[in-house]
């Protein structure tokens, strides 16, 4: 009998039009609808006064349940602990990374509102996943509830060095806490050596039962590296009607047969949008040729806006963006559209397919599967060249791409021209390994090696 598949995330997507999901969503949407089974977490909505409401609905064959949550609690909690302390910390933002014990409080009370609804929908031979870094305490959490399903995690952003980790007071907890599960994944190797090597320090060399399992407290954790990846057959039919679309042509007859160069990532500090500008910047100084001939258009959707870090970062790049437009600018071309709004995934994947230029280069990133979308929207014919940070998790997999320094604005300066200058047969010759290792490792190789991880574990005595 196939098992009840439980995946449990802060935040809930259920499936309908809207603006492009991130990574988490796109990797448990397909695992929900490949499967079937329950996703439990946030409804987006936050109570003031009053028991928070809770309901379960069905789309595609799934189950989605989705919790209100308390507006005090989730401001310190979501904005307070996990956001401000773990992701700035895990993304090695030492410099913006500052603890305060009531933050901590609250993550494990939010842990703990989690805990108590999720074990009200649990079944006893469901399988449970539970994603990322808000939900670290869940496990033990669960265990002392009562729960005896099998229960992993993966984490999707990077897992830091144990010299960064340590930064954090209670840091000691957050990984005594992540060996309460039977099963954690990483996104890349390096990940998963930090990983060992911190719970190793903690625990004694003697914990490492073997490359793939840690034994803590007489209970065996298999750990492993899941790269999480794209639907690329997906993708190739949304950028192929996508391309053909009002919105796309607009946009290429606005180009004049400028190439364009095109970045699409979340309004985050970690995703290098500053360093980039200054390295388009430095590439139109550089290739004085270039100028009028080449367009940087940077798809940027507000994240976290609420947060001083994201607001500032924001200001930055307005600023920034205004400065190299009005130095470069000529009557008939802007060198810098930065669009700081939402667009539907179909369109951002036409927007894809026509570019010249995929820049992505986050000064760090647990994957990033814009890269991804990039590689599979590309037309095998005529494909354009991604440009990809040796920082990001997704420059383990894709060797082909040209990889970049994000700090080294020279190169990243460099890096574009190279792209664009790049002959037809190269470009051709790098999709076409790229592409093969898309295949290989896609959404539902992720998500299926993951699940059968889980299912090999024997529920806990």
């Amino acid at each position: 009998m196939t098992r009840r598949l439980v995946s449990v995330s802060n935040r809930v997507s259920i499936p309908r039009k809207q603006a492009a999901p991130g990574g988490l969503a796109v990797g448990v949407l397909a695992a929900m609808k490949a499967r079937g089974g329950l996703w439990f977490g946030w409804s987006g909505e936050l109570t003031d006064e009053g028991e928070p409401g809770m309901e379960v609905v069905r789309r595609h064959g799934a189950s989605f349940a989705v919790t209100d949550f308390p507006r005090e609690l989730f401001e310190r909690y979501y904005y307070g602990f996990s956001n401000g302390m773990l992701w700035p910390l895990f993304h090695y933002f030492v410099e913006t990374f500052h603890y305060d014990e009531p933050s901590w409080d609250a993550y494990l009370e939010a842990n703990r509102f989690y805990a108590d609804r999720l074990t009200r929908v649990l079944e006893a031979d469901d399988l449970v996943w539970v994603h990322d870094y808000h939900l670290i305490p869940l496990a033990r959490l669960l265990r002392e509830r009562g729960a005896r399903q099998p229960i992993g995690f993966f984490l999707h952003i990077p897992f830091p060095h144990h010299e960064v980790l340590r930064c954090l007071p209670v840091h000691e907890q957050l990984l005594a806490d992540l060996c309460a599960f039977d099963v954690v994944g990483f996104q890349t190797d390096n990940d998963l050596r930090c990983f060992r090597d911190a719970v190793a320090r903690l625990c004694g060399e003697a914990c490492l039962a073997g490359p793939d399992e840690l034994r803590v407290d007489g209970r065996i954790v298999r750990t492993g590296v899941y790269p999480i990846g794209v639907d690329v057959d997906a993708i190739v039919g949304e950028s192929d009607r996508s391309s053909q679309g009002e919105m796309v042509r607009r946009m290429v007859a606005s180009l004049t047969d400028r190439k364009l160069v095109l970045g699409v990532d979340r309004l985050d500090y970690s995703k290098g949008l500053v360093e980039r500008f200054n390295a388009f910047d430095r590439f139109l100084q550089d290739h004085p040729e270039r100028r009028g001939r080449v367009s940087l258009m940077q798809v940027a959707p507000l994240s976290r806006a609420d947060m001083r870090a994201y607001s500032a970062i924001r200001e930055q790049l307005e600023q920034l963006s205004g400065r190299i437009n009005g130095r470069h600018a000529e009557a008939d071309w802007v060198p810098i559209r930065y669009l700081n709004r939402n667009f539907a995934h179909e369109s951002l994947m036409g927007f894809m397919r026509v570019a010249d230029v995929g820049l992505v280069t986050p000064v760090r990133d647990g994957m990033n599967l814009v890269a991804k979308e990039f590689i599979a929207s590309q037309d095998p014919a005529d494909p354009g060249v991604l440009v990809l940070s040796r920082l990001a998790g997704a420059a383990c997999e894709l060797g082909e791409a040209v990889l970049v320094n994000p700090y080294d604005t020279h190169g990243m300066a460099e890096a574009i021209e190279q792209a664009i200058a790049m002959p037809v047969q190269e470009r051709r010759r790098r999709h076409e390994g790229l592409l093969d290792v898309l295949r290989r490792n896609d959404i539902h190789a992720w998500h299926g090696k993951f699940v059968a991880t889980l299912e090999s574990v024997a529920s806990p005595e």
